[in-house]
């Protein structure tokens, strides 16, 4: 998969992992969600809660939505927030951030792709976790629902947050806000 690597992003830091298909931003990301278990080496997060793991720790945004279709979006975050153990914005104000709240009833089964990422996006603010490994983030997300997001990473690398970003593309920030690993 990969091997030499090392690197490390302080809190209110995001890391940009960028470069072609196929050479491990997903399976890196998902090793540290500890969804691949890795060959060697170590994942260590210094200053993190002691009695937690890092998966435990860190949000995962995959490639898949992870939304069950006829739940509406309200059940869904409800789900999530629940099964991730909560802590951060009410589920009402979760949606409003992401421009779902007049959509809350619907059953997840008709919203678009942009707006299923966009509930994705939801569940980390609805649990609060300090660590947000995000794969392709921006993908099926309109220009306004791209911008909600960078405020959105703004805002948790405000509060201290970290943030590990496997892209293809800009995500919306500038050169000081930003540090890019490349993936070869």
């Amino acid at each position: 998969m990969f091997s030499g690597l090392g690197f490390s992003a302080a809190a209110g830091e995001i890391l940009a992992i960028t470069g072609p298909n196929g050479v491990g931003k997903t399976s890196l990301l998902r090793t540290i969600a500890g969804l691949v278990r890795a060959a060697a080496g170590s994942i260590e997060m210094d200053g993190g809660d002691p009695e937690l793991t890092v998966p435990e720790q860190c949000h995962y945004l995959g490639h898949q939505d992870a939304l069950k279709p006829s739940l509406s979006v309200r059940e869904n975050l409800g789900f999530w927030a629940d099964f991730l153990g909560g802590g951060g914005m009410a589920a009402e104000a979760a949606l409003d951030a992401v421009g779902l709240i007049g959509l809350a009833d619907l059953p997840t089964a008709y919203l678009s792709a942009g707006q299923k990422r966009r509930l994705s996006i939801a569940r980390l603010l609805a649990a609060k976790r300090p660590v947000w490994l995000l794969d392709e983030p921006t993908s099926a997300l309109d220009v306004a629902a791209q911008a909600r997001l960078v405020e959105l990473l703004r805002g948790h690398l405000r509060a201290g947050g970290i943030v590990l970003a496997a892209t293809h593309g800009p995500l919306g920030l500038d050169a000081r806000e930003l540090r890019l690993g490349r993936a070869a």
